[in-house]
């Protein structure tokens, strides 16, 4: 499907995000291998979590899904199979085009006494996952994978495992989050040195179901035992909601609020360089759901300038960076985004689509091996621009068009679904329009 979006006159509106994906993710396969039963509310809608629980639903776990009818917030009621009650799966599982589920699927695999192939789409099966294959063969695990870069399918086969003291590579929330679920099977404990700080869901919803995991500045470990379910409310999705914080501050005329949004430090790394950037962006409401910090987001239309981004910011904005760009593009001055060579491993080489698109629309900038360096202060110009089948980059282009010299159609438009599938219909409502 192709989208079409020019720049109206204002932008006005109050945006409920949908569930936050990282966490819904995380309370499905945490739930799954626990004792008892979890309700799950507000439940991502997306794609990619409908991932997950196909996987979970081919090992035997029961669930029950309630739909919500504006795509927004979905309840789910986790029936818990407990630690080692997973079946062996019939057939191949299925990750389609979410890497998470891949990842923190892999972790609650390894070990299994029996045979599973996890595989995805053709972006899925691109992504090299030797971050995730080479640990868990040191904890036991008997992995295989696909050539030099270690990709899907993945075949688990069986393997004692035990815990082993691992520096990541990289700050890396998914793979931390497949070792640390790993360690809840394996003999002794496994303790994980992170080199910046990532994204903490794994930890604080592990506590929460009563597992020994301890976090000392950026060591993490975790010994061997069982999860209690609990209930669990998901927060909205801050990634989801960058898209209008980025949209309010670079129009001329602009306010919207985004309500219920999860603003967990490890997660809120866009408020903080949009703040730097000078954007009038404000925190109201904030309160504790759940253990998770929550507020509802206020932008409006702000004068913005170039930053650097690079370091430890960058694990806490890398999904964001898309639409980071936009504001960048417009902002005076420089911006620079270093160290994020992660984003040429998503559903799309990520620095080279942004690189592509904002050339394409009368931006100077520069495509960098770690990131890319955006000269702002110029109008966009609008045009014909492909997502190449990435949802953030879709929704970028979304954006751009809010606030270009001239309509930007995007193609490809449908993949936002992927992890919004209400983007358009929001993007209209702040918009004015009524739709199309």
């Amino acid at each position: 499907m192709k989208r079409t979006v020019s720049t109206p006159r204002t932008l006005r509106g109050s945006i409920t995000p949908p569930g936050d994906k990282s966490i819904s993710h995380r309370a499905a396969i945490f739930s799954s291998i626990a004792d008892g039963t979890a309700r799950i509310t507000n439940f991502s809608p997306g794609g990619d979590c409908a991932s997950t629980l196909r996987v979970l639903s081919n090992l035997g776990v029961r669930m029950e899904r309630r739909r919500d009818g504006a795509g927004r917030s979905d309840s789910l009621t986790v029936y818990g199979a407990g630690m080692d009650g997973l079946r062996r799966p019939r057939g191949v599982l299925d990750a389609g085009n979410s890497g998470t589920t891949m990842r923190l699927m892999s972790g609650v695999l390894a070990g299994r006494p029996y045979r599973a192939v996890i595989t995805g789409d053709a972006s899925l099966r691109s992504r090299p996952m030797a971050r995730i294959v080479e640990p868990l063969r040191l904890m036991g695990a008997r992995v295989e994978a696909e050539g030099a870069g270690l990709r899907a399918p993945l075949v688990l086969e069986g393997g004692e495992l035990h815990g082993i003291e691992y520096a990541l590579p990289v700050a890396s929330a998914q793979v931390k989050s497949a070792l640390l679920l790993a360690g809840l099977r394996a003999e002794g404990c496994t303790v994980l040195h992170q080199p910046a700080a990532s994204r903490d869901h794994t930890e604080r919803m592990l506590a929460a179901m009563g597992a020994e995991a301890v976090t000392d500045g950026l060591t993490v470990s975790v010994r061997p035992g069982r999860l209690r379910a609990v209930d669990v409310q998901v927060p909205g999705d801050i990634s989801s909601a960058a898209f209008w914080l980025v949209a309010a501050v670079t129009h001329p005329d602009a306010e919207v609020r985004v309500a219920g949004v999860g603003v967990n430090p490890t997660r809120s790394g866009i408020i903080t360089v949009l703040r730097a950037m000078g954007a009038d962006l404000r925190l109201e409401n904030e309160r504790l759901v759940a253990g998770e910090p929550v507020a509802d987001l206020v932008a409006r239309s702000s004068e913005l300038r170039g930053v650097e981004v690079g370091g430890a910011m960058v694990p806490l904005v890398l999904d964001e960076i898309p639409v980071l760009a936009v504001a960048a593009a417009l902002a005076s001055g420089q911006t620079r985004i270093r160290d994020a060579a992660e984003l040429r491993h998503k559903e799309s080489d990520r620095i080279s689509a942004t690189v592509e698109w904002l050339t394409g629309a009368g931006v100077a900038c520069e495509e960098r091996d770690d990131g890319m360096v955006i000269r702002g202060g110029a109008r966009l110009s609008g045009g014909t621009f492909t997502s190449r089948g990435d949802h953030r980059i879709a929704m970028a282009l979304g954006v751009a068009g809010l606030v270009a010299a001239s309509p930007v159609t995007v193609q490809d438009a449908d993949v936002a679904g992927i992890t919004y599938p209400g983007f358009w219909r929001d993007l209209d409502a702040i918009s004015g329009r009524q739709g199309g």
